[in-house]
Formats: structure tokens, sequence, C-alpha cells
């Protein structure tokens, strides 16, 4: 690792501030660091590294953190540093209600206050489930120590009846054949053994993969890491030479404000879109951008948008997983395939820019990687509408539908909260037929509240019957990155607040065009005004706790959901009155 800095003299390491001093406090660090069975030479004068660690026994993509959390502090150790594992709240994709995204800022917030207030030289962050990666990210770019990212890797491919099963993806696509009847609860019961076989977050290109590998094209993780597969013992390596490459970045004195830059996040996005990556991704990339001082737009998405090809054949736009993905060369043999579309000047957490760091790098099945002039979709991997349904915007991922709903007109079906939704879309009354648009209100920021993956709206049983497997569907919810079909999410401002979706009513006429960017409701500005005059507030969903704190302070979609006073603008005024650094006493 190569910087234009002097390296740091143990000195003016910020843990000398704990352990060096000669005073009664540092007596007391010490004393009780000695407590533990350490002697003050395995610390003192050593940088001292965080390891923010998000294992749970609920968190089923985590479960070999325990083992991988011991290789990191081996690297360290190796390294000359000292290890200090740290466990942080563990967002559970699968098991936490109503989801976690509305945890996302909670994660991030007790990371940057971990790193704040303990004697951290640098830190290691150990995640991969969808918002842990982005959670860990943010909390590290506010305090902007020597950061690395451990990625948690992908599960193996799942196995059913001699067929790869890919999670999520081939939940939603089996659970759609029970309910039309096509398979048994059986055949059901044989999916769900053989889904999830190992360790690893999905093992599509969800949002757990889609966000591990922009933390790595970012420049977070040593090259490569992102791709291997959680049970690999190329893994484990990679978990150790961690350890080790953080302690060289404190001395460095490398941070992420060295090496990121708008570029960077250009980087990311172009990388996301090129693996027809998740739709979660545009709201995650925004709030780490702007926790970097960046300001990403998601106009910006669509700007590389409809240059950008999906050269990655990957579900659930593709045929492959992320295990067919390694294989075939990994993150590190796609950027390469992507050539002048990704910025190779950009730097790295390992003082290599990013040419460097993929020079060599070469695909082993073109299929699954393929080259530019063979893409799986040559552009419009996402999309983001506007019109005056969604006048700050919504997110719909055109690779992952059918080509039939590029340009749609339909009748509106309004569902005004899930519960209504669950209660009546199975009623072989309900009026609707495959033309119709899907419309469900209240699954925004505050209006779900937490904006909960509830996107992709089940199409009803008497449409599976029919062998209906696409509808336009419409909400402010997000969308599971495994998720697929003709959704338009995000819809900005969201129905909770008084945006245009709460305005909806069963039996307009909605009309999308994703050539055009449009998504627009066909009623009259009078009939707008009236309706808009006649909308009442709905109540908060939280009356106490975190809740509170969450509904006053969260943003929009468009701007990333994070808290308003975590924006980098209000950091920096806190610094300034003295609200940065604590005092050691």
């Amino acid at each position: 690792m190569t910087t234009t800095k002097a390296r740091k003299k143990p000195e003016e390491l910020r843990s000398h501030r704990w352990y060096g001093a000669k005073d009664m406090r540092s007596f007391g660090h010490r004393s009780r660091t000695a407590g533990m069975g350490y002697h003050r030479s395995d610390y003192m004068g050593k940088p001292v590294i965080a390891i923010i660690n998000t294992w749970s026994d609920i968190n089923t993509c985590h479960t070999h953190f325990k083992q991988r959390v011991e290789e990191i502090k081996r690297g360290v150790w190796q390294a000359g540093g000292f290890p200090v594992e740290m466990p942080a709240m563990s967002l559970s994709e699968p098991m936490q209600k109503p989801t976690t995204m509305l945890y996302r800022n909670l994660l991030a917030m007790e990371t940057e206050e971990l790193l704040r207030s303990y004697p951290a030289d640098g830190c290691v962050l150990m995640g991969g489930c969808d918002k842990t990666t982005p959670a860990l990210i943010m909390g590290a770019l506010s305090m902007n120590l020597p950061t690395m990212f451990m990625p948690a890797g992908p599960m193996l491919r799942g196995d059913y009846k001699g067929k790869f099963l890919g999670s999520g993806s081939d939940t939603w696509k089996y659970w759609a054949e029970l309910r039309a009847g096509n398979i048994t609860e059986d055949d059901w019961q044989e999916v769900e053994d053989g889904i999830a076989r190992s360790p690893g977050h999905c093992m599509t290109m969800g949002t757990a993969s889609t966000m591990t590998s922009a933390a790595e094209v970012l420049g977070f993780t040593l090259p490569g890491a992102a791709s291997i597969p959680a049970p690999d013992s190329r893994h484990a390596q990679m978990a150790t030479l961690t350890g080790k490459a953080i302690v060289e970045m404190v001395w460095e004195d490398v941070k992420p404000s060295d090496f990121l830059t708008a570029a960077s996040f250009d980087n990311a996005v172009t990388a996301v879109l090129g693996l027809g990556g998740s739709t979660n991704s545009i709201v995650h990339l925004v709030a780490m951008a702007k926790r970097a001082g960046i300001n990403l737009t998601i106009d910006r998405f669509d700007e590389l948008a409809r240059k950008t090809p999906v050269i990655a054949n990957l579900r659930p736009s593709g045929a492959y997983l992320m295990e067919d993905f390694y294989y075939s060369g990994g993150l590190r043999a796609f950027l390469a395939q992507m050539g002048d579309l990704i910025d190779g000047s950009a730097m790295q957490c390992n003082g290599k820019t990013l040419a460097e760091n993929i020079a060599g790098a070469k695909v082993y099945n073109d299929d699954v990687i393929r080259p530019r002039s063979n893409p799986l979709v040559a552009k419009d991997g996402l999309a983001v509408l506007r019109g005056n349904l969604a006048p700050e915007g919504a997110i719909i991922k055109p690779a992952a539908m059918e080509k039939r709903f590029y340009k749609h007109q339909g009748r509106a079906v309004v569902f005004t909260d899930y519960n209504d939704m669950n209660a009546r879309l199975d009623d072989p009354n309900l009026d609707i037929d495959a033309d119709s648009v899907i419309v469900l209100q209240s699954a925004g920021p505050q209006g779900a509240p937490g904006m909960p993956e509830w996107g992709q709206l089940p199409i009803p049983q008497k449409l599976l019957k029919q062998g209906v497997r696409d509808m336009l569907r419409i909400s402010d919810a997000r969308m599971s990155g495994t998720s697929y079909g003709a959704c338009v999410l995000h819809v900005t401002p969201e129905s909770h607040v008084g945006g245009p979706l709460a305005l909806v009513q069963t039996g307009d006429l909605i009309a999308m065009d994703i050539e055009a960017r449009t998504v627009d409701l066909k009623i009259s500005d009078e009939e707008f005004a009236k309706r808009r005059a006649a909308w009442k507030a709905p109540a908060p969903k939280f009356t106490r706790g975190y809740g509170v704190l969450y509904l006053k302070h969260i943003q929009q979609a468009d701007k990333g959901c994070d808290f308003d006073f975590l924006e980098p603008d209000q950091v920096q005024a806190a610094a300034a009155t003295g609200g940065g650094e604590p005092e050691i006493h």
C-alpha cells in the first residue's frame, strides 16, 4: 500500500489517547485490559482494530461470522495490530419485522458511535445481509477512520429435483405455482428444504450481492472479496488478508475520504446496472454518497442506465447464480469486461487503482459474464420514472419484467394498505384482469412503517390459474432484490404524507412508459385538486421509542431514507460546536 502521507508514529494513533497517556484514566484502561489477560505489549503502540461483527443466532446469512471474526483477528495479530471484536445490531432480512429497513439507520448510528466512543484506530466491518452493508458503511463514513469491509459472501446454489434454486426468485416462482395448483404441498416442502443449503446471503443478484459488489467497487474490500461463496475456504483466507491489510491502512492513515470521489460512486452505480442489481441499491447508494459528502441523485442512476448494458446473466434478470458468477471470474472479471464504462483511475482502500486491482482478470464462462457485444439487456437495467403520480421519482427494473409492460395503460385496483390487500386479493369476485394495475398505498418510509419489501405485489389467484405471471404493480414500497416483475417502486412522495399515490381510486386509468420514463394518473387537474382537498393525514405509526425518532427525521426514498440530522452539513455543524470527537477523561 502506497500513499503520499507520512506513516503514523505510535504516539499519533488515536488509541494512544486511551492507552498511552501517563494519567489515572489511562491506568484504568490498561489495568482493565490486563484483567482480560492482555499484557501491555499486546496493544501499546499498536493499531487497535475494531471489528464490527453483525453475527447473531437469528441472522441466517451471518452464521459463519463466529469463525470469520477469528480469522480476521488472526490477520490483525499477524500484522502487528490489536483486534477488538465489537458486536453490533444484526439486521436479519428473513426474520426482522416489519422490515430491516426500519433499522438500517439505527445500525449506522450504532456503528458510528462504537467507533467514536472506543479507542479504535481503524475498523473491519462484517456484513452482507441486505441492509447491513449500507448501514455499516454509512456509520463508518461519518466517522472516517481507516475502514475495510468483509462481505459475508453468497450461500451455495439451492437444489430441487436436479434443478438449481435461487433465493427469493424461486420462492416467488414456486409460490405462484402452488397458488395456481401446478405443484403440490410436498413439492413446496422440497423447495423449502433445498433452497438455503449453507451459510451466506442470497445467491441471486439480490440486494445482498448488489451491495457487497458495490462496496468492493467503491474500494472498501480487497480485490475479489465480494464474489467468494461463504463456505469456500478462500473466503476464510480473505478474512485473514483483510485483517492484515487494515493494520497497514492505519499506519498509512488511508481513510474513506482519501479514496472516495464522485467517480467512485459512478463506478458503483455502473457496476450495479451492469450486474442487473437490486432496485434497493438506489436508496442505499444515495444515502452512502451523502454520508461521504457526495451528491448522488436518482437522476444520475437514470443517466447511467441509459448507456449501461446488463452483462451479468444472473437471477432474477438472468439464468445463473452467484456461485456460477464466482467460478466464471467473479466481480473482477465482470469489471474488466465492462471496459471503459468503469473509471479505472478510482483509488481503492489498498492504495491501488481499480484498474490495478482488476488487471489480468479473465472471464471463464461468457454466458454467465457476457461480452458487451452480447448483453443480456442492452440498457435500462433500472429506470427512474416521473409524472403526476411520482413527482419526485419512482423506480422500476425493466430487465426483470415482461416487455409487454414497457408501455402500458390499465385500470387501477387500489388497496389502502397491506392488510387490505391480503384480505381481498384472492377474492374470486375481485374486479380485476390481466391488464389492470394493482396499487398498494401506505407502504412507504412512514406509511408501513419502514418501507418494507412489499413491492412485488402478488398476482390474484384467479389470474395465476389463467396463466398470468406478470402485471403492472405500483406502490411506495421497496422490492426484494431477488424479486422480478413489472413493479413500480419507491413512489415519492409516499402516500402516507399526502403524495399523489394517496389520491388514486379504483377505476382510475394509470399509464406507464419506460422509454419516456413516465408514470401518470389519468385524471384532470380539477379532480386532483378535489381529492387533495378531501385527503386527511393518517395517524403516526409510532407513539414511543426509536419509532418516534424515526418518523420525525426519516427522509423520502429519493433522498436515501437517511435521517436528516445525520447529513454531513449537520455533522459538520455539530463538530464546530464541540459535538465531534469525545474528550477522554
